[in-house]
């Protein structure tokens, strides 16, 4: 059985270079989990719809390229990703722009051609998704996400959530607010951030974070809190403060949140507790937001690959 699913979109990537040029690549936030698992030896498998043009087979290419399983990829004739342009400013902070209304991945739990790819998902022992997987639904395909997510559940999947809000993709704070609550008693793993919940729920202590969502009944619960770190809490535990990793250069913070999730649960797969998964996440994404987009060149993270490998 392989181990992990990510469920998400997949977008063309748009990044402007210092000398006023742009470059091409490709990134989201669940792709770029999915990626950096692959890096770390994680079996994964990415769930998504793309179209049947240029960009979507390069996709696939550069996902089989780095171990990424693309036997739930199903590419719909006619369509194309959608695609994203990121602007950054002096200090690595990011903005982004999008192209994305008629992404096929919108259709992943509504289009009939993807109802193999949904059935696919009770065989797998950790299905991933986001909050921006969760925008991209509607309010029919969230109720058969759910649906999905019961049947994967009552099967021995866990279910791991990262919260990550963008405001953008939904027609209201309310409406994000309602579907993360809907959402909320099918997650086992939280990976939450401080931001994220202050927009939807205002500014909390990151406890009474972790106190709502072991309220709604997830069993292991981290909560970021930028460059202070994060609290790590699994049930039956006390609550664990876990530093940040200093880093000295930032270049590009896009995807340290997607990196640093992706490091907890490669630790996690691998054994490790909660408060070393945290503080592997941490130095994942300290050396993903020292260079620009989402996807950082391999040689880049093969200290971190080693180190998990090694701890195996």
């Amino acid at each position: 059985m392989t181990s992990i699913a990510a469920i998400g979109e997949c977008m063309v990537e748009i990044r402007r270079t210092g000398d006023g040029t742009a470059r091409f690549g490709f990134g989201g936030d669940t792709l770029n989990c999915a990626l950096y698992l692959a890096r770390l030896g994680v079996a994964v498998d990415y769930v998504t719809l793309l179209g049947d043009d240029p960009y979507s087979a390069d996709m696939l290419t550069a996902w089989a390229a780095e171990g990424v399983g693309t036997g739930r990829v199903v590419r719909l004739p006619g369509r194309m990703p959608g695609l994203y342009v990121i602007e950054t400013d002096a200090t690595g902070e990011r903005s982004f722009f999008y192209w994305r209304d008629r992404a096929p991945a919108r259709e992943l739990f509504t289009h009939p051609d993807a109802a193999p790819l949904v059935d696919a998902l009770p065989g797998y022992g950790l299905l991933m998704l986001s909050g921006i997987s969760l925008s991209l639904y509607g309010e029919e395909g969230r109720a058969r996400l759910h649906a999905a997510l019961d049947r994967a559940r009552a099967a021995g999947a866990k279910v791991a959530f990262d919260t990550n809000l963008r405001p953008r993709g939904w027609p209201s704070l309310d409406a994000a607010r309602d579907a993360y609550a809907a959402l909320s008693g099918r997650v086992d793993i939280v990976l939450s951030g401080v931001e994220d919940e202050a927009l939807l729920f205002g500014a909390e202590a990151p406890t009474a974070i972790i106190d709502r969502w072991r309220a709604a009944g997830a069993s292991e619960i981290i909560v970021k809190n930028g460059g202070d770190g994060c609290l790590v809490w699994e049930q039956g535990g006390a609550v664990d403060e876990v530093p940040a990793t200093r880093v000295t250069r930032v270049v590009n913070t896009t995807a340290a949140g997607d990196s640093f999730c992706a490091g907890y649960l490669a630790a996690r797969q691998a054994g490790q507790g909660i408060a070393a998964a945290a503080r592997l996440g941490h130095r994942l994404a300290g050396i993903v937001i020292g260079h620009p987009g989402a996807i950082v060149p391999a040689e880049a993270t093969a200290a971190v690959v080693a180190e998990l490998r090694g701890a195996a």
